[in-house]
């Protein structure tokens, strides 16, 4: 087990007991049961990103979202061993494959979720030749989106469009890892130029003073001006949106892994300190942090998974001596068996999803109070940390 679990039975979040090994397993297993319903739905197509009524409607390769569901596969694989997971994360590459040949959905930054989670981990397990190829077309796109005077990857739509010209968004930061893997298996250092540069400006700009995050920030493309920060997916240009606080203390982690940058390892303390400081008593967080405990606004259960995996890998990397290590920690492992113990669809047997209570954009009114996706696969990444020594696909 990579993390060193508690002996004891008394504390944790909301005063629960605290985890146990055997509780973590049950956890995976559950997980896995809901990925073996689901093999046979999505083979050719995919999960939406949220589902509707607790169950995940059946798309095409379509959406950023789709390599969460890969990701899964490979993640049972990790764990298991089992044949069957592997086969059918393989059989999807043909899939990814086919939409970066054919530009199906990729002008976006999203190309680093999409790729790294399903043909960088199948080159990382199995070495094969054909993922590295279609990971490195990806990677190929993605740099295309980089405008050097703003150092930046814009985040969405035409390079053109004056809507989005300019526009980085904090999740890009879990998208730069492509970039990074792509220097290092060609030589070429431009890819790894352009993730650097771009988490520089994203630390620079995204990340207010009092350690809260913009989701959006506009850069001028010609002059490298910044211009002004806001939202898409908070509740306020001036709040901060839960899963974007969880994307940058996981996204700046992941780049200090390839760049050694140990400001990121700072920067990444930084967040999680604020995003601990705004919880409720069960460590679940509500879609923005400016909501804490006794709103009646709905929780993002998929923000808290981010920020465990965040958690875990941030205490891989601080040293023994560091006073917050064994403390972020202990956060990690309980806010994961709080997931565990009232936030799954285990007690609901229609649903194809694993963890329920996630927002996917609650001012658009876009999958409130559902499953997403994404969450069900930072749980189980979440829960594979804990219970094996994993090495990241990222």
């Amino acid at each position: 087990m990579e993390t060193e679990m508690k002996d004891s039975r008394t504390g944790g979040a909301g005063n629960d007991p605290s985890p146990t090994r055997a509780d973590f397993e049950k956890a995976a297993r559950f997980v896995l049961e809901v990925i073996d319903r689901n093999l046979p739905v999505f083979r050719d197509t995919y999960p939406a990103p949220a589902s509707e009524g607790d169950v995940y409607p059946a798309i095409d390769n379509i959406e950023w979202t789709s390599s969460f569901w890969t990701g899964m596969l490979w993640l049972a694989y990790d764990l298991t061993g089992e044949a069957k997971y592997r086969e059918a994360a393989e059989y999807q590459l043909a899939s990814y494959r086919k939409r970066i040949e054919e530009r199906i959905e990729t002008q976006t930054h999203d190309l680093g979720f999409l790729y790294s989670l399903s043909a960088v981990a199948e080159y990382r397990r199995t070495g094969s030749e054909t993922a590295k190829e279609t990971a490195l077309k990806a990677a190929d796109l993605l740099a295309a989106r980089y405008f050097p005077q703003a150092g930046i990857i814009q985040a969405w739509g035409d390079l053109n469009d004056p809507e989005q010209c300019g526009r980085m968004i904090i999740d890009c930061l879990l998208n730069l890892p492509l970039l990074y893997w792509a220097s290092e298996v060609t030589g070429e250092p431009h890819y790894a130029e352009y993730a650097r540069t771009h988490a520089a400006q994203a630390a620079r700009y995204i990340v207010r003073e009092d350690d809260t995050t913009y989701h959006t920030f506009y850069m001028d493309v010609e002059t490298g001006a910044p211009k002004h920060g806001s939202t898409h997916q908070g509740y306020a240009d001036d709040s901060c949106w839960a899963r974007g606080q969880a994307w940058g203390m996981y996204g700046f982690l992941l780049s200090y892994l390839y760049t050694g940058d140990e400001s990121m390892i700072s920067l990444s303390k930084r967040l999680t300190d604020y995003f601990l400081t705004r919880l409720p008593e069960d460590g679940v967080a509500y879609w923005d942090l400016v909501f804490t405990e006794g709103t009646e606004q709905e929780r993002d259960s998929s923000a808290s998974a981010i920020a465990v995996c965040a958690m875990l890998e941030l205490t891989k990397h601080l040293p023994a001596a560091d006073p917050d290590k064994r403390g972020y920690e202990d956060r990690a492992l309980e806010i994961l068996a709080s997931l565990g113990r009232s936030f799954t669809t285990a007690e609901l047997p229609h649903s194809n999803g694993v963890l329920k209570h996630a927002v996917y954009n609650k001012p658009r009114g876009m999958g409130i109070d559902e499953c997403c996706i994404w969450g069900d696969y930072f749980y189980f990444e979440a829960l594979v940390r804990v219970l094996k020594n994993w090495k990241p696909y990222w």
